[in-house]
């Protein structure tokens, strides 16, 4: 018998009433794009921590609030801060989903609901680890907090300067970050590093009204068509981003990280069987170079573009105005303001200063030492749970609000959690695994102890 077995005890006999809490946390809308349901989800995210003796605080922003909680532990001189996220995708196109998306649903040890997964799941198993460590010891072993904010799905907008200006209030030791899962081998993956994004959408109006194109077609310029150009300039066919000076700051990786791309299994298989894809950009066919090409390399990504007519049919007409959604994934050393600079003096010198850019939100890269002694425990006392201990991955090709907590609170920031590579996060049937939930738990049980130990 371990010492952790009481709290694994609890865990597996009260599984079944944190996935109620769960389900009544997903059947709460919360969608951030919407503007749809953002004050209530924080009250009921606010009701659950004080539930656990947490003193709770919904904070305005120039958005959606912040949830700020915190309660001192047996351990006075250790703090560790939660960060997640409350906010969700918005659940289009519903007629793909199985079952209604704020409905949540049982299915084959799933559960089903937009955000389940991201990141709502995250909130409840980190809850329900608290529950067993008071359940047994009536007390936390150091000082929690949480910020718990409401717009990380539409790129953080308000949470750096919302740091920035309580830095004391979220002060902590180390941070344990809103995400994490096991790879598709089943093995938990710790990721140090996120990189940034800077978010834009390009937009040009050529007329005040759409023409009718065989009176226009041959005089008049076409919103579509001058957004595609511009946008044919922005890369080469070759993948090479043509914005001058885009390059120029990037940090290259190191042969630590590639070392630890080598330990890590190559995706190439997986990545085709799962997606659907044939082939890798710039005949890249596997291995070490995908690994390191999917995350160290800056990104220039049309997102979606929006012009003229699109419904079923024909209808013969000559577009107004035109539109794309454009993501730059940035690394190390970039920021969204300098690509938004080269971005226009781009556009300008190639003749296309009528182009209009709006930054839609994003944030710089950051990263955390892999060899920081909290990224050792969290990685350590995986084993326990999963039978390995977690594989460090340097970053991640997604992006995320972590560069205030790396650089302005000066906190090592840890993954961990109940993702999988089949969650459907942003898609329709996102979903949840009881037995990862549970693992989660029990995983978050484990680093607050032996982060109140160290």
């Amino acid at each position: 018998m371990t010492e952790y077995a009481p709290f694994d005890k609890y865990l597996d006999a009260h599984l079944d009433e944190s996935i109620e809490e769960l389900s009544v946390l997903s059947a709460q809308p919360s969608v951030a794009a919407q503007n749809w349901g953002m004050e209530e989800c924080a009250k009921l995210v606010s009701e659950m921590l004080e539930k656990r003796g947490f003193n709770t605080q919904i904070m305005p922003t120039g958005g959606a609030p912040v949830v700020i909680a915190d309660r001192p532990g047996a351990r006075s001189d250790k703090t560790l801060l939660f960060y997640n996220h409350y906010d969700v995708q918005p659940a289009e196109p519903l007629e793909l989903w199985d079952s209604p998306a704020f409905e949540p649903t049982l299915r084959d040890g799933k559960l089903y609901a937009r955000g389940v997964s991201d990141d709502k799941g995250h909130i409840t198993s980190r809850l329900f680890a608290i529950d067993a460590l008071l359940a047994e010891e009536g007390e936390l072993p150091c000082n929690i907090k949480f910020v718990i904010e409401g717009e990380e799905e539409i790129g953080s907008v308000h949470l750096p300067e919302f740091i920035e200006k309580n830095q004391e209030l979220l002060a902590a030791d180390a941070c344990v970050w809103e995400f994490g899962q096991v790879n598709f081998e089943e093995v938990p993956m710790q990721y140090v590093g996120l990189r940034g994004i800077c978010y834009v959408e390009l937009s040009v109006e050529t007329a005040e009204i759409d023409i009718h194109s065989g009176l226009g077609g041959s005089i008049f310029p076409n919103a579509a068509w001058r957004l595609v150009w511009a946008l044919g300039t922005l890369k080469d066919e070759n993948e090479r981003i043509l914005i001058p000076g885009y390059y120029d700051s990037i940090e290259s990786y190191t042969e630590r990280d590639v070392e630890f791309m080598a330990a890590l299994p190559d995706p190439a298989n997986e990545y085709k069987t799962r997606y659907g894809v044939k082939s890798f950009l710039n005949d890249i066919e596997g291995g070490v170079e995908l690994r390191l090409a999917e995350v160290f390399q800056p990104t220039c990504t049309i997102c979606g573009l929006t012009s003229g007519y699109q419904g079923e049919g024909s209808k013969t007409v000559l577009p107004a105005k035109a539109s794309a959604k454009v993501d730059f994934r940035l690394v190390p050393k970039q920021t969204p303001k300098q690509v938004l600079e080269q971005l226009r003096a781009h556009l300008d010198e190639q003749g296309f200063d009528d182009i209009k850019i709006e930054f839609l939100g994003g944030g710089p890269a950051a990263r955390t030492d892999p060899d920081d002694p909290f990224i050792k425990i969290v990685v350590d006392t995986a084993e326990d749970i999963y039978g390995m201990p977690m594989q460090i991955v340097p970053m991640i090709g997604g992006s995320g609000p972590n560069y205030p907590f790396v650089h302005v609170l000066n906190q090592p920031v840890a993954t961990a959690g109940c993702g999988y590579p089949g969650t459907n996060a942003h898609a329709p049937n996102e979903n949840m695994r009881l037995d990862l939930y549970l693992k989660h738990a029990k995983h978050m049980v484990r680093v607050l102890k032996a982060f109140s130990e160290e």
